[in-house]
């Protein structure tokens, strides 16, 4: 949302992002030229509920209201929105929207391919639990069972063309505008657009000074993102593994991993490791030290790397 922003903001559009009350109040970074307020989704203060059901449902009654004065308090402060932009996620959002006489608009943050899959689904034109080894779908190549979102493969718990896009298109007006990472490091047409501008993590640097003492394409590259955890044993795994490839690598572990990590790893492995609780990820991508990414293929990390042209070892994770 940040980064499409920036972009809209370049055009010489007036962009005012709402986050909720929590992330703004937890961000380490939260800087640059977009107009930054505040929602509310109803846990203000973090606490968070064991149940997403609970959770969205709140959300959505807070954040109807929340939203709701926030375009209020624009309009009177003489700032008048036109258009609310919204993830398809909190559908609410357009409903809100529309009772203020605005444009609404979905931005889906993941691809076109996995979009239409879950319409599919949704439409009834492609039954779950999938019984086929093979699925078809509008727009699409031939798929493989494996190659469709965890969520509708596992009820448990992709190639895909640009002929998707216009498959799309004949439902509801789309645009592609992805990837949506800072210009630098992909068209560099805005020369000022470096870097996210934003982090709920406390920064770190010190691996970039660490990469800067090894050769091109010598470091391997491992991070599961914010969300996934690891059992003991996968987490003693994907150590010994790393630990026998005498590669050397650069590893971030959340603090709420650490204790998984095998006895005296970080001792063992100083001379050819680094672990680190967090990394300037589009960063360390783009350096020349880096010769793959063993990654859980969210999506962000599945943009940056495309982007930037690093090689992956992929690891999927729940719904990437």
């Amino acid at each position: 949302m940040l980064q499409f922003s920036k972009r809209l903001s370049h055009r010489g559009i007036r962009i005012t992002l709402a986050a909720t009350k929590h992330l703004f109040k937890t961000t380490h970074q939260f800087s640059g030229s977009i107009s930054i307020e505040t929602i509310s989704d109803g846990d203000d203060e973090g606490k968070g509920d064991v149940d997403l059901e609970p959770y969205l449902a709140r959300f959505e009654q807070v954040g109807t209201q929340t939203l709701s004065e926030l375009l209020e308090k624009l309009g009177n402060s003489g700032r008048p929105i036109d258009c609310v932009i919204y993830d398809p996620f909190l559908p609410w959002a357009v409903v809100v929207a529309k009772k203020h006489g605005l444009v609404g608009a979905a931005f889906f943050t993941q691809s076109s391919s996995v979009n239409s899959i879950y319409y599919n689904v949704y439409k009834g034109q492609l039954k779950v639990p999938l019984p086929d080894k093979e699925v078809v779908v509008t727009g699409l190549p031939l798929l493989e069972i494996s190659d469709v979102p965890s969520f509708v493969r596992d009820q448990d718990s992709h190639p895909g063309l640009f002929e998707v896009t216009d498959w799309m298109a004949k439902i509801l007006p789309v645009k592609t505008i992805g990837p949506t990472i800072p210009s630098m490091y992909l068209d560099k047409r805005l020369t000022e657009d470096n870097e996210y501008d934003l982090s709920i993590f406390k920064p770190v640097n010190s691996c970039m000074k660490w990469l800067e003492e090894w050769a091109s394409r010598s470091v391997i590259y491992v991070s599961f993102g914010s969300m996934a955890e690891f059992e003991g044993e996968q987490m003693e795994e994907l150590a010994l593994g790393l630990k026998m490839t005498n590669k050397y690598f650069l590893w971030v572990v959340r603090s709420s991993e650490e204790s998984k990590l095998p006895k005296n790893f970080v001792q063992e492995t100083r001379e050819k490791g680094l672990i680190v609780s967090w990394c300037p990820q589009l960063e360390v991508l783009a350096h020349d030290a880096i010769g793959c990414f063993i990654t859980h293929c969210g999506w962000n990390s599945t943009l940056e790397a495309l982007s930037l042209g690093v090689p992956m070892v992929a690891v999927p994770w729940w719904s990437d």
